[in-house]
């Protein structure tokens, strides 16, 4: 691929990291932002079920994301004007529709743009004829093996790499709307396309994985989510809102993150908050992607070209894997949930007793029932509220009958007159009503079974992407390293029983039900205290009840003073149908960050995070 500007970076903007961002993002970048591309995300783990099994069991309604819609609706004539391309994650299970939606909104605004689409992440055929011929599919989360898995697939989707972009780009699209393409693709897609990038850019490619990394979720680069939320710049209109956030690809696929700065927003662009990004949702060393495998451990990000400007570097490499990520979509059943309050005293033993009442007394057929108290009542409460904890009941099951009036919500309210004194439930009972959920299933599929082609029909077009054939096997597990060069803990002087986090910035999140999350410290001399503490025998310990048994992996990552661990199978299943308040894993770090472990007093006298 030839390249289109030699001499200049090519610059990214990112409006949207999931269905629930400001739809708005979209329309300020078209109309003020000095970028090239905007990208943007409307997918996740949990609408890509929610999306497939409505396309399965309601194909009167289109099952794209109605808020990327929105957002276009507002921004077309901005970015007709500016001539900024946009390619975007959207399509979730009705590409074709979202494309046709998107040539109705141009031609109804008089516009003339070039709209295309990417074909090629459904695969539920491929996928059942794959298990005719043997293949077994392995989750790469649970170990297990989709013929052990007791549920049916309805729907199968597959994250597609970026050259069916790049192509759409090529041919003269203006607009590249896509179904599930991995989160950083259209990033990479823009800058290959920009930079004249072949298949075998490796070096290139990876760098452009990792910048698609830092801005696919919009403000978690620019402050939001950020452990150091208390020093972060205000924003001085009074809204607390964010500046956006930009890639600046160069030639080589280093890159720079910068910020869109939207008059009177606060937040920044800044290691630390480029660190907390990196972080967020990776699998261990190997970042894995259908086009590279970008390696972190050596990776270096820097103060950059001045405010809100970081630069990253050293970003390594493998050839990409034959295969790409597949997740299976399968009607789960049925699930409900009850709450009770208890106050002040003996909570434990009210707990235990209306759970032990409730388990005797239940008649439903029960694939889950989960007892959950969440909060603490304080010692000396100042007010009821802060003597109140919540205990959740949580059930779910293959009939909606298990769940209903008569075997769940009634026996749960009938027993509040026999129970622990000032038994109290939650009088909103709508969360009682059994729901449909699906359940998940996350494995590989090779790369070569697929139909990826950039379709571009305003020019009578499409572009079949060829699968990569110089690639390396995809590894299930990757390495459990232990602490380089460990230091003695008590050599760095007088230590304090305090938080974790009072000196350690913290970020975690989900793939499937694997979580992962990733620690570093804002001084170079406090990343061997680090390291040293924080070994997988202590991560056990930190997790406590919290820990399921399961393998933990982990990996130093020393130019960015961080270590990192991916805490395998601890979602409960993911998503769509965990039991679990933390669904996506996000808190699992302020959870260990609140954790008291021995600091160096002379780290705390810098002052808290």
């Amino acid at each position: 691929m030839r390249s289109l500007q030699p001499s200049r970076d090519v610059r990214i903007a990112s409006a949207s990291g999931a269905i629930t961002d400001l739809p708005e993002n979209l329309a300020e970048l078209a109309k003020n932002a000095n970028v090239d591309f905007i990208i943007g995300d409307w997918m996740s783990e949990y609408n890509m079920t929610t999306r497939g099994s409505q396309k399965v069991t309601n194909t009167d309604e289109a099952a794209f994301e109605q808020q990327f819609v929105d957002s276009l609706t507002v921004a077309l004539p901005d970015l007709a004007k500016r001539k900024i391309k946009l390619a975007v994650n959207a399509g979730a299970s009705d590409t074709k529709r979202l494309h046709n939606k998107t040539l109705e909104l141009v031609k109804g605004a008089g516009l003339h743009l070039t709209v295309a689409w990417i074909e090629g992440d459904e695969v539920l055929d491929i996928v059942e004829a794959c298990k005719k011929e043997g293949q077994r599919f392995r989750n790469i989360t649970t170990g297990q093996f989709l013929s052990d898995w007791e549920y049916e697939p309805i729907y199968a989707q597959c994250y597609l790499g970026c050259f069916g972009i790049a192509e759409a780009l090529k041919q003269g699209a203006d607009i590249v709307v896509c179904g599930r393409v991995a989160d950083a693709a259209p990033t990479m897609g823009a800058a290959a396309y920009w930079h004249g990038w072949s298949r075998n850019s490796y070096a290139q490619l990876a760098h452009s994985l990792i910048a698609g990394h830092l801005i696919e979720c919009s403000y978690y680069v620019t402050g939001g989510n950020f452990t150091g939320f208390k020093s972060l710049p205000q924003s001085s209109d009074g809204t607390g809102l964010l500046n956006l956030p930009m890639a600046r690809v160069r030639e080589d696929g280093t890159f720079f993150i910068e910020a869109h700065e939207i008059p009177g927003r606060g937040g920044e662009v800044s290691v630390n908050t480029c660190r907390t990004q990196l972080l967020y949702e990776l699998q261990g060393k190997r970042y894995y992607n259908s086009d590279v495998v970008a390696i972190l451990d050596q990776i270096k990000i820097e103060e950059g070209d001045g405010r809100n400007s970081v630069y990253v570097y050293n970003v390594g490499f493998e050839k990409p894997p034959p295969t790409t990520k597949v997740g299976l979509t399968a009607f789960g059943g049925y699930q409900a949930e009850i709450h009770y309050f208890l106050v002040g005293l003996d909570i434990e033993e009210k707990a235990a007793l209306l759970e032990n009442q409730l388990r005797q007394y239940l008649k439903g057929n029960f694939s889950l029932l989960k007892f959950t108290t969440s909060g603490t009542s304080t010692s000396n409460p100042v007010s009821q509220d802060a003597a109140t904890v919540d205990l959740r009941i949580f059930a779910q099951s293959k009939s909606r009958n298990d769940l209903s009036d008569a075997n769940f919500l009634k026996p749960c309210f009938n027993m509040v007159m026999s129970t622990y004194p000032g038994a109290t439930f939650a009088v909103d009972a709508r969360q009682a009503l059994p729901k449909p959920f699906n359940e998940y299933f996350v494995t590989i599929l090779p790369q070569s079974l697929l139909n990826h082609t950039a379709h571009i029909p305003a020019l009578d077009k499409s572009v079949r992407v060829d699968a990569p054939t110089d690639t390396v096997p995809y590894t299930f597990e990757q390495d459990i390293e232990l602490t380089v060069d460990p230091i003695d803990l008590f050599s760095l002087g007088p230590t304090v029983i305090a938080p974790l986090g009072y000196v350690v910035h913290a970020r975690s999140g989900d793939k499937g039900s694997d979580c992962n999350v990733g620690f570093y410290v804002r001084n170079e001399d406090e990343y061997p205290w680090l390291k040293s503490l924080l070994s997988i025998e202590r991560i056990k310990e930190l997790l406590q009840n919290d820990y399921n048994g399961k393998r933990i992996e982990r990996f130093e990552l020393p130019n960015i003073c961080a270590v990192h661990f991916l805490l395998k199978d601890h979602l409960d299943r993911g998503v769509a149908s965990s039991s679990t308040y933390d669904v996506l894993g996000k808190n699992v770090a302020e959870y260990l960050r609140a954790k008291h472990v021995q600091i160096p007093k002379k780290f705390l006298d810098r002052g808290r995070i």
